[in-house]
């Protein structure tokens, strides 16, 4: 790496950190350019010249908060997995942390709770493939009863929901049992009753077993497609129905 690039690097890092603790200590109205200059010790062009406008230097804070998190995040799942954590008591304690720093950072979330943000953040798509990991030990251990991908919906709206409640709520007013009463409202939803050794009905089976479904080295490739499309057709019948009508 030429001296040239590692300067514009360590250049542009100086800046992300001292727009991200203003942001942190008094929000986004904070993060002006001459604030943002002062702090980092450049001049205001520089700032320009590497980010645009304002909303490019709150854009690249917003996506480098957040993928502090969402490593510290990847990182815990990769240990849960390898100490064989209960995927139950996984998902929660990750559920708690998300509210916890959306509620510590709430000009972040705010920024990066815009759709169209969202659609263009890495940081956001590592954190959704992260929540799809904890789903998916669900799955395999048999205690889904409903598809993967609509547990992951389910949780990611009911997150994004309890934060914007609670940082509507005067802090004083707020209910520090509501996240974890939304949590087990979605469990409700989502969970068999059963333990991984006896899934609850044949949605909860084939749920698990599309899940293990690439361990399945008996089959060929084909044969394992057209068993997902299978599983596909069972976890999406409503309950009562038959997959034929």
């Amino acid at each position: 790496m030429s001296d040239g690039v590692k300067s514009r690097a360590d250049t542009r890092a100086a800046i992300v950190d001292a727009a991200a603790s203003l942001l942190r200590e008094s929000g986004p109205g904070a993060v002006t350019t001459r604030g943002v200059a002062d702090r980092a010790g450049v001049q205001a062009p520089t700032i320009y010249r590497l980010f645009g406008d304002k909303d490019g230097l709150l854009e690249a804070v917003a996506e480098h908060v957040m993928a502090e998190f969402v490593s510290d995040k990847a990182a815990g799942v990769a240990a849960a997995a390898a100490a064989d954590v209960d995927p139950l008591d996984d998902l929660r304690a990750s559920w708690r942390k998300q509210i916890e720093f959306g509620l510590a950072n709430p000009a972040v979330f705010r920024l990066l709770s815009d759709p169209e943000r969202v659609s263009g953040s890495p940081a956001a798509r590592m954190g959704r493939q992260i929540l799809q990991t904890r789903v998916h030990r669900l799955a395999a251990a048999g205690r889904l009863r409903v598809p993967e991908a609509h547990a992951v919906d389910l949780i990611q709206a009911a997150g994004v929901g309890t934060i914007q409640t609670l940082l509507a709520t005067p802090r004083e007013r707020r209910d520090p049992s509501l996240g974890d009463a939304m949590m087990d409202a979605v469990l409700a939803r989502i969970l068999t009753d059963a333990t991984a050794e006896a899934p609850d009905g044949p949605v909860a089976t084939a749920v698990a077993l599309r899940a293990l479904s690439p361990q399945l080295g008996a089959l060929s490739e084909g044969e394992r497609r057209l068993l997902v499309e299978w599983l596909d057709r069972i976890t999406q019948t409503p309950p009562g129905t038959s997959a034929g009508g």
